[in-house]
């Protein structure tokens, strides 16, 4: 039985290596796509690790920084390290842009770049919310003006990025800092990134001041003091988006989460509950729809397999007919169709799996191959080939003995 196979496998063997070959890039774009999926997952539960944070301190009745609108005011973070199990607690801002590369370090080139901007507190490097390590360079040691990027982005120490109308030079660089959309981060302080999410153009800040001392309530003739004071609380930014926790070890974090909610009047996610919000509502809809793709690239690789077998089969019915002339049984006529399924199955796979590890760095987004992935995408394969050659058996099946000898 093997026999059969083989020898007709070699006899035609430069067919059958170049459908193999187109068969592997189909299963390649298939484990690229479970891929994609894979990293955004992972990108999202790397989000979570890299914050350092134990508990999510965000706007009452929102989903948090990551999924929707939330503000507070930036003192909060005080009344919360007063509060038992609490070790630590940041204030934190997040922005996603397109920052402008204005000159690159050793270069004249000018480009644009998305990335989440995340606003953190200075000289605390230890602080939830900041870079957990560098691969080259500092951490921000000034309150303005210094940034450090996910190598992702294709910055560079020294580079210099524009955020709205302020300058900023890349100090530090760190690795494997993404959003849950896998866009690199940039880090910068939090004053500045405040005012970066709230900032106002020239036109506009003119207007509204125009407006504010034309409202006689608020520019009073003895009063003048009152309208620059005025002026200058629309300018400043008392609010962030989030608040970071650290809880203590061995403490429960839904027994420090709890109180919070009850008396600060304030929204808590714990980790669990901070993952599921990402994973199950943010990528709920990218995921059904790579799901989607891979039904359908299962079902063109069972059509193309089907319709590889039923050729080659029709190809050589007379040789088929031969063999049941000589008295070959039905089932060694099927299982050498089988056999040549599979092993068309088996040179799909290998080149899919060694075209999709070699093309998963180029991607834009984070693709994560994953071994168990794999596996269960071989059975998948091999299921797939044996359903598509059922067709060509059964045509093999029907061939009469009397064809060999041109019935």
């Amino acid at each position: 039985m093997i026999s059969l196979a083989s020898r007709d496998i070699l006899h035609s063997w430069g067919k059958f290596v170049f459908t193999g070959m187109g068969l592997g890039l189909l299963i390649g774009v298939t484990l690229t796509m479970a891929g994609l999926y894979r990293g955004m997952v992972d990108d999202a539960k790397t989000l979570l690790d890299n914050s350092g944070a134990d508990l999510w301190i965000v706007q009452q009745d929102t989903l948090g920084p990551y999924a929707e609108a939330s503000s507070i005011y930036d003192d909060t973070y005080r009344s919360l390290l007063g509060m038992q199990g609490v070790a630590a607690a940041s204030n934190v801002t997040y922005l996603t842009m397109q920052v402008r590369r204005t000159q690159a370090h050793g270069t004249n080139m000018a480009n644009e770049v998305r990335a989440m901007i995340v606003g953190t507190v200075t000289n605390a490097p230890a602080q939830p919310g900041q870079p957990a390590y560098l691969v080259a360079g500092r951490h921000i040691t000034r309150d303005h003006y210094e940034a450090i990027a996910d190598i992702s982005s294709g910055l560079q120490l020294g580079d210099n990025i524009k955020i709205r109308r302020n300058q900023y030079q890349v100090v530090g660089l760190t690795r494997r800092m993404v959003s849950s959309g896998g866009d690199p981060m940039i880090f910068i302080p939090l004053r500045d990134a405040q005012e970066a999410q709230f900032l106002k153009d020239n036109d506009a800040i003119v207007r509204q001041r125009a407006r504010t001392a034309q409202n006689p309530a608020l520019n009073r003739p003895n009063t003048p003091t009152l309208l620059a004071a005025v002026i200058q609380s629309q300018s400043m930014n008392n609010s962030v988006n989030a608040v970071l926790v650290q809880i203590s070890p061995g403490t429960d974090p839904e027994s420090v989460a709890e109180p919070i909610r009850r008396w600060k009047h304030l929204t808590v996610y714990t980790r669990v509950q901070m993952e599921d919000i990402l994973i199950a509502k943010l990528i709920a809809t990218s995921a059904k729809q790579i799901g989607m793709f891979l039904v359908i690239l299962a079902i063109v690789s069972a059509a193309i397999v089907a319709f590889i077998i039923y050729t080659l089969t029709i190809g050589k019915i007379r040789e088929i007919a031969v063999l049941k002339l000589i008295g070959t049984k039905n089932r060694t006529i099927a299982t050498m169709i089988l056999q040549q399924s599979l092993a068309l199955g088996v040179i799909g796979f290998a080149v899919g799996k060694i075209s999709a590890t070699f093309w998963a760095p180029i991607f834009p987004k984070y693709v994560l191959l994953e071994n168990s992935d794999a596996v269960s995408g071989f059975f998948a394969v091999m299921a797939i080939c044996m359903l598509a050659s059922l067709l060509a058996i059964r045509v093999a099946l029907q061939v009469d003995p009397a064809e060999a000898i041109g019935g």
